[in-house]
């Protein structure tokens, strides 16, 4: 690893903008509480406790295909009985079991009065009117008794968990219809440019597909965020002031991409700034130019339009925070052995796009701010402090996971 001193500058370093940032999205934690059908609350914060409101299972049923008996009728096999009747699911199964004989019972169907265990079908011959068992049984073996999953009034999923398939699949089960949820965090993404055109429409020279505010989309969904909208404004001081005005009334936090920069047509600082934007450089590559605003009472952050700038921005800067507010774990994090040799800018914490292997981390592209589909094939960040200018195969890194 090859080191030197950082040379002097004005950029902020990467942990104090990330902690600008926080300090900026926590107080939006939002508390206010929702009711959202079960099966749409998958990844919502539970407002409440929930207990369970009746037995599970509601009634004595089979775990087996096969024939209930009693056990005290098969201590002894082979032994021949006569069949009863056929008890299947959705059936009332009330009638009792005859002393002596069998019923013929499907998995879930109610055990009939009287039958104390069931026989798997594996283990009989049956005919239209008897049924051979050829391995007997003890008491409760196969019957499924009310309550022995989880009985009315007990808690089934405690207040403050992330709702996941298998809470529903237990909430469900109980007949639940609504659960009482945290609203989630509501974002709008905005990004600008002239040279930005929608998917599908073809492209003039000197135009792009506008990928950012598709993908930020993607991002914040993916971190429990509700986007409430995605729009577009060209490079046009007035129409960006209108869309964000739009956007700051209905969102709880604000995304833009592009324009943040040191060029001639910066629409993003030149509005904000006014607004009391702040606006500069970190110390980062890519994502060096980032701003921050609080326009009527909303966080507004600004990263620069570079796609893979705006990805790592987001990753760097709002992931870890709104993960926190939206109740799920940490960004996953892992020291490993890089397999490739590593250049990096003195002053600069760079996060390459790596791609994890076996024995380590491989680089997935090289350090370009437009290499967006190169990107496509990275599953981490790799870390690389500022004061590093060199690593060498082998030597260990901190990656973050994408």
């Amino acid at each position: 690893m090859t080191t030197r001193p950082a040379a002097s500058t004005s950029a902020r370093s990467v942990e104090d903008h990330r902690r600008r940032v926080e300090q900026l999205l926590r107080p939006i934690a939002v508390r206010d509480v929702e009711d959202v059908p079960v099966a749409e609350a998958l990844g919502r914060l539970l407002a409440g406790e929930v207990r369970a409101p009746l037995d599970l299972p509601v009634f004595r049923n089979s775990g087996m295909d096969g024939y209930a008996v009693r056990a005290e009728s098969v201590t002894v096999t082979p032994a021949t009985l006569p069949l009863a009747g056929v008890v299947a699911a959705g059936q009332p199964g009330q009638t009792p079991l005859p002393p002596g004989a069998a019923m013929k019972v499907m998995t879930g169907a109610p055990i009939p009065p009287g039958a104390d265990c069931v026989v798997p079908v594996e283990d009989t011959r049956a005919d239209e009117q008897t049924v051979t068992i050829e391995r007997g049984r003890r008491t409760g073996d196969f019957v499924r008794e009310p309550g022995t999953d989880v009985r009315a009034g007990e808690l089934l999923v405690a207040a403050g968990t992330l709702v996941a398939p298998r809470h529903i699949a237990a909430l469900a089960a109980v007949g639940l219809p609504r659960l009482a949820v945290f609203r989630r965090v509501r974002a709008a993404v905005l990004t600008t440019g002239d040279e930005l055109m929608p998917a599908g429409s073809p492209l003039r020279p000197g135009q792009i597909y506008n990928s950012n505010g598709i993908a930020l989309a993607a991002a914040l969904a993916a971190n429990g965020v509700e986007v409430i909208s995605v729009d577009h404004s060209r490079d046009d001081p007035a129409e960006f002031r209108a869309k964000l005005d739009r956007a700051t009334a209905a969102a709880d936090v604000v995304f833009t991409s592009g324009g943040v920069s040191k060029g001639d047509f910066e629409v993003v600082k030149d509005v904000l700034a006014t607004l009391g934007g702040e606006f500069g450089s970190v110390a980062v590559q890519p994502g060096g130019p980032q701003g921050i605003t609080v326009v009527d009472g909303v966080a507004v952050l600004s990263f620069p339009g570079n796609p893979v700038s705006t990805m790592v921005s987001f990753e760097v800067f709002a992931r870890p925070m709104l993960r926190e507010l939206s109740g799920l774990p940490a960004v996953p994090k892992a020291d490993v052995p890089l397999l490739d040799p590593v250049r990096s800018p003195s002053g600069r914490r760079q996060f390459l796009r790596g791609r994890m292997e076996i024995d380590g981390v491989a680089l997935a592209s090289g350090p370009g701010s437009h290499l967006v589909a190169a990107m496509a094939h990275a599953d981490v960040l790799i870390d690389i402090p500022a004061e590093v200018t060199e690593l060498t195969a082998g030597s260990v890194v901190e990656v973050w996971e994408l």
